[in-house]
């Protein structure tokens, strides 16, 4: 077995190595990351190496869903540590990860300003403009560009999200959908720390020792409103936000800057009034600090 997991640092080698994996029928997974990894992207890669043969790990910071005010230089970058995280999976025959370089993903170079960039780039219209899409009008944007390129480099059977970014699970399916991409879209719930639920989150880190104890507040509210959407099977918007601003006032709400708390569908995104037996996602985006976190709950069945 390798000391190591097998790094793949161009195209052509992640392309070599999988033309021989599809000739032997191969079931291969791919997990994108950005890197900085954490138990969330190792519970992915292991829910992964569960239903296939290989698995493709990307670590690669993606210029173009920051905006020119956002932290691109500030999101760390730590590829050494990721692979001693990877590593300790102990099944490293079956992992590779792919390490591009930006020239490598953006041929013609990508200017973090919008109308300054030139190439393809590829929008999910309908479901990039709200929630994360409403402070952050390009995001989508860039994630739905970058993953099409590496289900075109990869080819894999199926790809791993964590369902902490619920609407780029949901972007991403509606991607696979309409561009005919032959592969399956798996959502693997949320990876919370285990003593106070808060979402794992490679942003966590920048939260002080304060923050970080206020930060669960926003979970403890979702979940008190999944509570009462299982109770009564039914609630109003006003009804489940109030759980989670009550949660947050308790903890004290001078220390949570909100962008959203929506009640949405959990199809189209649209914000719902009611919810009914057929559910619906709550979102959050809030900031502590100069640090953005994002958390929800889906009531009902899962996406």
């Amino acid at each position: 077995m390798s000391l190591i997991p097998t790094v793949l640092d161009s195209i052509a080698k992640v392309r070599q190595t999988r033309e021989q994996q599809i000739i032997q029928g191969k079931i291969t997974g791919l997990v994108p990351t950005m890197g900085a990894i954490h138990q969330g992207h190792l519970s992915l890669i292991e829910t992964a190496l569960k239903d296939c043969d290989f698995v493709y790990v990307s670590i690669f910071v993606n210029p173009s869903q920051f905006s020119p005010t956002e932290d691109l230089d500030r999101y760390p970058r730590t590829l050494e540590a990721d692979l001693e995280k990877i590593q300790k999976l102990n099944t490293l025959d079956n992992i590779f990860v792919f390490v591009p370089t930006v020239s490598d993903i953006y041929p013609n170079g990508i200017p973090l300003q919008v109308s300054a960039q030139t190439g393809a780039f590829v929008q999910v219209i309908g479901l990039s403009e709200q929630l994360e899409g409403s402070t952050r009008p390009h995001f989508f944007r860039g994630v739905a560009t970058v993953v099409s390129k590496f289900f075109n480099i990869v080819s894999p059977n199926f790809a791993y999200f964590g369902q902490k970014d619920i609407q780029q699970c949901i972007v991403i399916k509606k991607l696979v959908s309409d561009l005919f991409f032959n592969l399956q879209i798996k959502i693997v719930p949320t990876a919370r720390d285990p003593v106070d639920g808060l979402a794992l989150s490679s942003r966590n880190v920048y939260l002080t020792p304060k923050q970080r104890k206020h930060a669960p507040a926003v979970y403890r509210g979702l979940h008190k409103a999944n509570t009462l959407f299982e109770h009564k099977k039914s609630a109003s918007r006003s009804e489940l936000i109030k759980c989670v601003l009550n949660s947050v006032e308790k903890e004290g709400s001078e220390h949570f800057q909100f962008d959203y708390i929506c009640v949405s569908d959990k199809s189209s995104l649209l914000e719902l009034d009611h919810v009914n037996e057929s559910g619906a996602i709550i979102s959050c985006a809030w900031k502590m600090g100069t640090t953005r976190l994002i958390d929800n709950i889906v009531l009902g069945a899962q996406i």
